[in-house]
């Protein structure tokens, strides 16, 4: 999506809804979670990030608000049976009120080549997410893939019926450490030809690298909860009391 208007010339509150405020950490208390939660919502996000065991209590933090909840689904592996995925969506989306789920793609079979898998696999869980009105992340751990497989991956997700495709869970160890890079990004840009959303997660900590992948067109971003008031130049009792 290109911006309206430079990122450096847009307030706090547009800004804020380019992001999805990361509370996924596994050793997170619930006082650390609902801190946390609540940090993003006074900026303004666009969602929460969390994990399932979070939703009773976040649920309730973001009603009224107009900040949304993205819960993530077999993360951070992406390894369940196909069946599995699908049952643990229609949990989530049938108890609660989400906006996006994030799904892990299976990126074993990605890299394998196993593209028809990959498809039907994710097809299942978007079928399941849009009898209920959630949209679907695809997240394909691009620190693992070459870049024709990222691209491969994000036409997986197109053919899947997906509406974002992402860059990271946050959690891969081993590879490059990049997350949404530049070429990462137009690496998905380019493969998605306009039919998928374009998320970025994994190693957006400054604000130049925030507002320069606004410019290049993303649509949205996962920024880690110590991050937000970096990129945003604000702490969330500023943003609070800019709205």
């Amino acid at each position: 999506m290109q911006a309206h208007k430079k990122a450096s010339e847009m307030t706090v509150k547009e800004l804020a809804k380019y992001i999805d405020q990361s509370v996924l950490k596994p050793e997170f208390t619930q006082v650390e979670v609902i801190k946390y939660a609540q940090e993003g919502i006074d900026f303004g996000c666009a969602t929460i990030c969390i994990n399932p065991a979070s939703l009773d209590l976040v649920s309730k933090l973001v009603e009224g608000t107009d900040t949304g909840i993205c819960v993530v689904c077999d993360f951070p592996f992406g390894l369940s049976t196909t069946n599995s995925k699908v049952k643990q969506a229609q949990e989530y989306c049938s108890n609660y009120k989400i906006q996006d789920l994030d799904i892990v793609a299976n990126y074993g079979q990605l890299r394998t080549g196993n593209l028809t898998y990959v498809i039907e696999d994710l097809r299942r869980v978007v079928e399941v997410c849009h009898r209920y009105g959630t949209h679907v992340k695809v997240i394909i751990e691009t620190d693992s893939l070459t870049i024709d497989q990222v691209k491969a991956g994000t036409k997986c997700a197109v053919s899947a019926g997906a509406d974002f495709i992402k860059s990271s869970t946050g959690f891969f160890t081993g590879g490059p450490g990049v997350g949404a890079s530049k070429e990462v990004v137009l690496a998905m840009m380019e493969a998605g030809e306009g039919k998928i959303k374009v998320k970025g997660s994994g190693g957006i900590r400054t604000r130049e690298h925030f507002l320069d992948l606004i410019d290049l067109g993303i649509d949205r971003m996962g920024i880690g909860y110590r991050s937000t008031p970096v990129v945003l130049c604000c702490t969330a009792e500023e943003a609070k009391l800019m709205k």
